[in-house]
């Protein structure tokens, strides 16, 4: 889960570092293509190619449409605001799955899940304090982010119940590099990365596949309830990079938001463990 933790965070300064020569597209598309090799070589070592299938389409799809949404909207987001804000709004992700699965997954809407929901609002109001002097299209752009990875978090759940890790990340990297190149190239023209701004993206395309692989591994070795405080560090460590690298100052108010937005993910999960029959 550290490795999640560092692989997050690295993912968003190398993001920041390459957005001043290429777009967000174009940043995908890189991520993706690269993401895309280095996948297909751990899978040809590995062997675990025979787990790719062609089952469930469209449901790979609409997952990677949300993930790809959300993915642009992130790296859009981390060039306006601070990297210490965007996550704390990204974590208000599980959140938006606890208002959307009733409607597509057909989950029960419990009465902690409500709590939950709204203590996750109020973070969300601590951390943005909206006003027309607060609320602009970066913090904009990272909440649309946390709905659109909501959006790939329940498609993932479905695709979890029958396909593989290396199967879901193959779909993700291949289709997610056809929308790249779509995308990037409508205006025309693609910009060629500098040999400056190359490590970069292969830091960003590395620290993406590592941050899923570790966060699914430390999932399937260890109830929910202790992963989630682990993955709170992204914050205090973004943080703290931000004011190191950026200048950024720390404010205790996104602090104090982000805190009352983990609560409310804590208390839902906490809330699910202990109704589950052991």
């Amino acid at each position: 889960m550290l490795g999640a933790v560092v692989s997050f965070s690295a993912m968003a300064i190398a993001g920041r570092e390459v957005s001043f020569e290429l777009d967000t597209f174009e940043i995908m598309m890189y991520r993706s293509i690269i993401g895309l090799i280095i996948l297909m070589i751990v899978a040809s070592l590995t062997r675990s190619y025979q787990t790719i299938t062609g089952r469930k389409p469209w449901l790979h799809i609409v997952r990677n449409v949300f993930h790809f949404t959300g993915q642009n909207l992130w790296f859009y987001a981390i060039t306006l605001i601070p990297l210490a804000q965007v996550f704390a709004l990204e974590f208000t992700s599980p959140l938006w799955v606890l208002v959307l699965s009733p409607l597509v997954l057909g989950e029960r809407l419990t009465s902690m899940r409500v709590v939950a929901a709204v203590m996750g609002f109020i973070g969300i109001l601590i951390v943005t304090r909206p006003s027309p002097e607060t609320v602009n299209i970066g913090t904009l752009a990272a909440l649309s982010a946390a709905i659109g990875f909501a959006g790939s978090i329940i498609a993932t759940k479905r695709l979890t119940r029958t396909e593989t890790l290396t199967c879901i990340l193959f779909w993700m990297t291949l289709s997610q590099s056809l929308f790249g190149v779509i995308c990037a190239g409508v205006d025309g023209n693609i910009a060629l990365p500098s040999p400056e701004s190359a490590p970069w993206l292969v830091l960003v395309a590395l620290g993406g596949l590592m941050a899923h692989y570790c966060l699914t591994t430390a999932l399937s070795m260890a109830p929910a309830t202790l992963i989630t405080p682990v993955d709170f560090l992204r914050l205090p460590l973004i943080a703290l990079l931000g004011l190191m690298l950026y200048q950024e100052q720390i404010e205790a108010m996104v602090i104090l938001g982000a805190a009352i937005i983990f609560g409310a993910n804590y208390l839902n999960l906490w809330s699910e463990t202990r109704r589950k029959p052991s």
